[in-house]
């Protein structure tokens, strides 16, 4: 059962395998032990030279201590100021601020090495001796002015002749660095780093804001409206990333106390809404359906029968079973007005002119039923895949997908009972979700917008049946909050076609403008609708809903005549594009 273990016998072990191989290597002596008086000492190596010549430079220190009677004093020198200047500057032997005779205030580190201690040893990255007390520092620290000085008592006298403006110390014996510069007056320095500082730039708006509420009793001497809406604007600039014409263009359109609340709306992201398709489920159905798998959620409002709000969920709204089902349908809240503002009928002849991404299309379906025919027409071919995309998802059977230009599409096809355009626009309602908007906006994009957006208005007009017995309406909205693009564009529609302002059907927002600045616009104007984001926590909205008077033909709505273009300077003949795709008609 194995070999018996004896406890007081100890087996003598051999060399190993190692010291076999290697005859005498359990024998060997270390070869310094048997060096020859007389010989040259062993070579050392280079940490070992770096400790003997700092143990060396200690030593003189300390006697030199000795000699002079005192006790070397500790501190800080400017005896390092020459890394502060340019290499070239150094090589030519240019020094600023040196004032000493021939020889005083250099540096002992900056002096060719001696022969019998620092020639021997290697050169480091810097040009300087690995053996140096300069290798110890960091070259950011050298630059600084940040190493220990040689207490000597030639380098003690040195400091005593320098000048304080040499020295470049503090009280302290810090050293600092003067860098030349042109002189910044004070107003601007302080109003920079004024800037700097969020916190005092807020706390300047809210003072400017009171003073601007009570100028009368709280202005300052010599100082006007102007001057304190100017250093307004600044701050609020600098405080929430706009630029300077969006920001003036915003206080034109709100007051200051409205200003800030829409400012600060719009650095919060709305929240998530969905509708409900009734053509396969509904409201109640899908709500229960969703709790189920973990979604908070509630009503959008009583102005919404379909739309839902979703707080949080435990599983990805845009992936669920009931998505991918086509139960519904990812839509904001201001998506949904347009819509209901037109209220299209079953059986009408519908024409949504700017579709994509087709969410107000398969809207107007879940109204009609899917009875009647949609025109869903888009410019873009390329964002036409997403609205037939969801199209086919929502079970949609009435559409016709088609793209053209918006301007010439009275030419294509006429006659149509209602009419809707979600014109494209500047996107200055729906800054939460794209804040590229803030910087991105000038004069001349609002300008090209506006132009665009009448032609589209007045194609729109001609393109609906006045002689329609249950419609003849035209229902114009943006995402924009500038009046440029609302109010102006709609009052030049109602100069030059015959139309009128009818009410949109919208139970909520804020009456359009009838006056801005010094524009006067129709009276009938104050029809029209207005969303904010901090008046009613959607995206920034304008609806408009016109309807085309009997008798307007004379002005050109019949489809195919060059009158009833309604595009101002557009060429003759010219030429649309195709058809590119079509869901199958109606059933």
């Amino acid at each position: 059962m194995g070999r018996r273990l004896e406890v007081g016998k100890r087996a003598v072990r051999g060399p190993g395998r190692k010291s076999r191989k290697q005859k005498g290597a359990e024998t060997e002596i270390n070869p310094e032990l048997l060096a020859v008086e007389g010989s040259d000492p062993p070579r050392l190596k280079s940490r070992q030279r770096k400790r003997a010549l700092k143990r060396k430079r200690s030593a003189v220190r300390e006697d030199a201590g000795r000699v002079g009677g005192e006790t070397p004093e500790k501190g800080f020198s400017d005896e390092n100021k020459r890394w502060l200047f340019p290499a070239s500057k150094r090589a030519m032997g240019v020094e600023r601020g040196e004032t000493g005779g021939e020889g005083e205030g250099e540096d002992a580190s900056l002096r060719p090495p001696s022969s019998d201690s620092d020639s021997d040893l290697p050169l480091d990255d810097f040009g300087g001796s690995s053996g140096s007390e300069a290798e110890e520092l960091l070259p950011a620290e050298q630059a600084t002015g940040t190493r220990r000085t040689r207490n000597t008592a030639q380098d003690r006298g040195e400091g005593e002749d320098s000048s304080e403006e040499d020295r470049e110390t503090t009280g302290e014996g810090e050293p600092t660095i003067n860098i030349g510069g042109p002189d910044i007056p004070e107003d601007i320095d302080q109003e920079s780093q004024g800037d700097g500082d969020l916190r005092l730039v807020h706390s300047r708006i809210q003072e400017t804001v009171a003073i601007l509420s009570d100028f009368g009793s709280r202005r300052e001497q010599g100082r006007d409206r102007q001057d304190y809406l100017a250093a307004l604007r600044h701050d609020l600039c600098t405080y929430y990333s706009y630029n300077a014409y969006l920001m003036g263009c915003l206080m034109d359109v709100y007051p200051l106390t409205q200003l800030i609340e829409f400012l600060e709306a719009n650095e919060i992201q709305r929240p998530v809404t969905i509708r409900t398709n009734t053509l396969k489920t509904r409201r109640r159905d899908l709500a229960q359906a969703l709790i189920n798998r973990g979604v908070n959620l509630d009503p959008l409002g009583k102005w919404s029968k379909t739309g839902l709000v979703i707080f949080d969920s435990a599983v990805p709204i845009g992936a669920t079973p009931e998505y991918l089902a086509g139960h519904y349908i990812l839509q904001g809240a201001s998506s949904l007005l347009p819509v209901i503002s037109l209220s299209p009928q079953e059986g009408e002849k519908v024409l949504d002119m700017c579709c994509a991404p087709g969410g107000k299309t398969t809207y107007c379906a879940q109204l009609m039923k899917n009875t009647g025919v949609i025109v869903a027409n888009d410019s873009n071919s390329d964002r036409l895949r997403s609205v037939v995309g969801n199209l086919h998802r929502l079970g949609v059977t009435n559409a016709i997908v088609c793209s053209y230009k918006g301007q010439d599409f009275p030419r294509v096809m006429g006659g149509f009972d209602r009419v809707l355009l979600d014109a494209p626009c500047s996107g200055t309602g729906v800054i939460s979700k794209d804040p590229g908007v803030k910087t991105n906006k000038e004069d001349i994009t609002i300008k090209k917008c506006a132009q665009l957006q009448k032609q589209l208005l007045l194609a729109a007009i001609d393109s609906v049946d006045s002689k329609s017995p249950t419609g003849g309406y035209v229902v114009y909205s943006t995402c924009s909050v500038m009046v440029e693009e609302n109010e102006w564009v709609v009052d030049y529609a109602l100069k030059k076609r015959h139309v009128k302002l009818v009410p949109t059907g919208l139970e909520f927002g804020n009456d359009g403008f009838t006056r801005f600045r010094d524009r006067r616009f129709h009276p009938s104007l104050c029809l029209s609708r207005r969303f904010s984001p901090h008046s009613h926590n959607m995206d920034g909205f304008f609806v408009a809903k016109l309807r085309k008077l009997p008798g307007a033909e004379g002005q050109g709505s019949a489809p195919g005549s060059a009158k009833g273009q309604g595009v101002e300077g557009r060429a003759a003949g010219s030429k649309v594009g195709p058809v590119t795709a079509a869901v199958s008609a109606e059933k």
